[in-house]
């Protein structure tokens, strides 16, 4: 069990994926995501192995959920600055989180 204040620390926003692309240097497939938080936070990178279920094309303007206090982390060639959240399906492929409405970039979840 972990505390309130522990939740309190995960800071999950909300932000629109800007631009995508093939990331065939991963050991399992994925892209590469420039997602913007808007305000101080702006556009951070990530990459996320969600080929099943969405292209390229698809991703472009889909809002999204991270994690944007996690360290920065070295994904091959790809410095991920923030995590991309998901759930697995039936078949343990990436479904995204997302809000059901359209929100303001860069909204706290709480």
């Amino acid at each position: 069990m972990i505390t309130y204040g522990d939740f309190e620390k995960v800071d999950i926003r909300v932000g629109v994926i800007v631009k995508a692309e093939p990331f065939p240097e991963a050991r399992k497939p994925a892209f590469k995501l420039w997602v913007d938080f808007g305000g101080d936070l702006g556009v951070k990178r990530s990459s996320a192995q969600i080929t099943k279920h969405y292209t390229i094309e698809g991703l472009i303007g889909r809002q999204v959920m991270a994690v944007v206090n996690f360290p920065p982390r070295q994904i091959g060639p790809v410095k991920s600055e923030v995590l991309v959240l998901g759930v697995p399906d039936e078949a343990g492929e990436v479904v995204l989180l997302a809000p059901g409405h359209e929100v303001p970039l860069g909204g706290r979840m709480f």
